[in-house]
């Protein structure tokens, strides 16, 4: 059984994408131990709640500097043990000594096709606003495996998404979640956890069968 920690800052909707999918099926051979948030009034922590899931609070202004914030978060981390720590909307950088402790067991979610779209300043609205600036036809979503760097990490998958003449930030935020982000993110969990990728080096190999799946 894979063991998940989920860390969203905001609404949780990639949450909710990930609590369905192992309340569904589509997720199999895994938990979610508990969801962590740096926003005490993250949606997110009301999604864990309806499902029993404990809900962990860390937020950086509560600590007397970053240094002191990034060694209670990762010091939170280990003593949960997960298997997988998946960020899902997370706007916090993960420190170096978290990528290190739990290296090629972090994965985020990215609303574009990296390595376009992507790195600092770009996330969340910020990245379609960007997007729709280009004037770019397609977009999408990618998920990835976690490094030091900024969005640089090995890619697990990445989808598609068309950009539309009358769309806005939030139409085209809403789409790519639809039909990206919420197909992806489930699936890469659903494979990791089959055996059915690994990371070896800085490459993502996939596995034929995983566990007789």
């Amino acid at each position: 059984m894979l063991r998940i920690v989920v860390c969203v800052s905001g609404g949780g909707t990639n949450l909710q994408a990930i609590l369905d999918g192992v309340e569904t099926g589509k997720i199999t051979n895994t938990e979610v131990i508990a969801v962590i948030s740096n926003n005490a009034k993250a949606g997110a922590l009301e999604r864990a709640k309806a499902r029993n899931i404990p809900g962990i609070v860390l937020s950086p202004k509560k600590y007397s500097d970053r240094e002191a914030y990034n060694q209670a978060f990762t010091e939170k981390m280990k003593e949960l043990e997960p298997d997988l720590v998946v960020l899902a909307g997370f706007l916090v950088k993960i420190p170096p000594q978290m990528v290190s402790a739990f290296s090629g067991r972090i994965v985020n979610i990215h609303p574009s096709l990296i390595p376009s779209f992507c790195g600092v300043g770009y996330y969340g609205l910020k990245v379609h606003e960007k997007v729709l600036e280009r004037g770019v036809k397609v977009t999408g979503a990618t998920v990835h495996f976690v490094n030091d760097g900024m969005d640089e990490g090995p890619i697990i998958a990445q989808k598609a998404v068309c950009v539309e003449e009358e769309d806005t930030p939030e139409i085209l935020q809403r789409r790519v979640m639809e039909q990206a982000e919420w197909i992806l993110l489930p699936k890469a969990i659903d494979d990791i956890a089959n055996d059915r990728i690994r990371i070896v080096g800085n490459r993502v190999c996939s596995v034929a069968g995983g566990n007789g799946k």
